[in-house]
């Protein structure tokens, strides 16, 4: 017989095929084999944290290993079957049953900034379900996130008896892409990334669950905690080296308490860069096009810095700053490319406004509209109502880091894919069903 892949495919069309057998195998086997696949997946990620960890870092050069370990060790968290409670309506007519159903085959694009725990996390949600999954992962991380759909796979195999209940293609591409997308086994999309894959996904023609782009804003007013808001906001910032797109991007201080603020940021370790250095290193983050040679106008983030230490980032603004430094700060005004762009490095940019109602405006405009995540410091439940109201973010945290958002810190489950862009929010096994009615007329109702 010919060799296994273990769900890695040199042809989409070959792992959308695989996937929807694998379907059927699940669909016989119920909820039981649902349940076994989790546990695997969840272990097989606790157990090879370390290991895992260090292997997308080698591959993505991006990040964070603690942080990486961290992401692989919280999917012990992410819900599973559980989370599908059936909806039942009695009365005089009989009974009705609404069930959270699968959709069959879901195609999923998974991002470079976690892979593997966004695959994972994926994989959780989707099976509890009662979906299979085909993979189309970033290039530039597609050799770890293949070896783990191997590990998984080949544990699937051995424990639960079906083969491809997660399938990917070996060497994504856009033409991967747009194979699996088109493929009639393919009955939804999940796309984790950028505006670019968000936007493709949209014309597609099928139902997509779009985790897009974000630009988190925090702000901090005259009645925060200012020691504990500075411990917050380099909390998140320096996470994973601010990869997480709930990460904190920009802050947007009150005057009166901006001096303490900043004394705080020092008194915890993060770096302040002069106008100068600030200036450097804006140059070395991003690249300007020239809006009247038919250009781009507004600034492009430099990918060679995305995700880089802080330590790097501060040669790059001519500064050496001591080993395990995690996060520079710099005050800037509204208009700085740092506070308007999503730059994802551990560097934040910090804004003084007049008042709440001043940093509410700037809050707003640099978050564009993505609906994404935002953030306050502040002990003034008027000031936390009208910045939610605001800024109508998926998640919105008051006075904790932007970890507390998805269960780290504070209440509720974690995921990878944050459904911004179509409204699903953090998603959830939930998400990826279709609810289906059963009507019985006169009869089972037993009173």
């Amino acid at each position: 017989s010919k060799p296994r892949n273990f769900g890695v495919f040199q042809d989409a069309n070959d792992a959308c095929s695989a996937a929807a057998d694998a379907f059927r195998q699940l669909s016989e086997k119920g909820v039981a084999a649902r349940k076994r696949i989790i546990d695997i997946v969840k272990t097989l990620c606790d157990k090879n944290a370390a290991e895992w960890g260090r292997i997308e870092l080698e591959e993505t050069k991006i990040g964070r290993l603690d942080h990486k370990i961290e992401k692989l060790k919280s999917l012990r968290s992410v819900p599973g079957v559980e989370f599908l409670h059936p909806d039942g309506f009695s009365g005089d007519h009989g009974i009705t049953l609404e069930e959270y159903a699968p959709f069959g085959v879901i195609g999923a694009v998974t991002p470079s900034t976690h892979s593997i725990p966004t695959l994972a996390c994926n994989v959780i949600s989707m099976v509890a379900a009662g979906n299979t999954v085909v993979f189309n992962a970033h290039p530039n991380a597609c050799k770890c996130a293949a070896m783990a759909v191997r590990v998984f796979n080949e544990a699937i195999l051995s424990e639960v008896g079906i083969e491809n209940v997660i399938t990917m293609v070996e060497q994504p591409t856009l033409d991967s892409f747009k194979a699996i997308c088109s493929n009639e086994h393919v009955r939804l999309l999940c796309v984790t990334g950028g505006p670019g894959v968000v936007k493709a996904a949209m014309q597609t023609g099928k139902r997509a669950i779009c985790a897009g782009p974000g630009n988190p804003p925090v702000l901090v007013d005259e009645t925060a905690d200012i020691e504990k808001a500075a411990k917050c906001i380099i909390q998140g910032a320096a996470y994973d080296n601010n990869l997480l797109c709930i990460g904190e991007k920009e802050v947007f201080v009150v005057a009166s308490v901006a001096d303490k603020l900043i004394s705080a940021f020092k008194q915890n370790g993060a770096v302040e860069l002069n106008q100068s250095q600030l200036d450097r290193l804006t140059k070395a983050a991003f690249k300007f096009g020239d809006a009247s040679a038919g250009g781009c106008a507004h600034a492009v983030v430099n990918k060679e810095l995305i995700g880089k230490d802080a330590v790097i980032l501060a040669r790059y603004a001519g500064l050496e700053v001591p080993a395990g430094t995690e996060l520079l700060f710099a005050e800037t005004d509204a208009s700085n490319p740092f506070v308007q762009e999503e730059q994802m490095m551990p560097f934040i940019p910090v804004v003084r406004v007049r008042d709440v109602d001043e940093g509410i405006e700037l809050a707003k405009q640099a978050e564009h509209s993505y609906r994404h995540t935002s953030i306050i410091h502040s002990r003034n439940v008027a000031n936390m109502t009208a910045m939610g109201r605001a800024l109508e973010t998926a998640i919105f945290i008051k006075n904790g880091s932007c970890l507390a958002g998805l269960g780290n810190g504070g209440e509720g489950y974690p995921s990878f894919s944050i459904a911004t862009t179509t409204g699903e929010g953090i998603t959830n096994p939930r998400t990826f069903t279709r609810v289906r009615r059963c009507v019985m007329v006169d009869n089972l109702r037993i009173f």
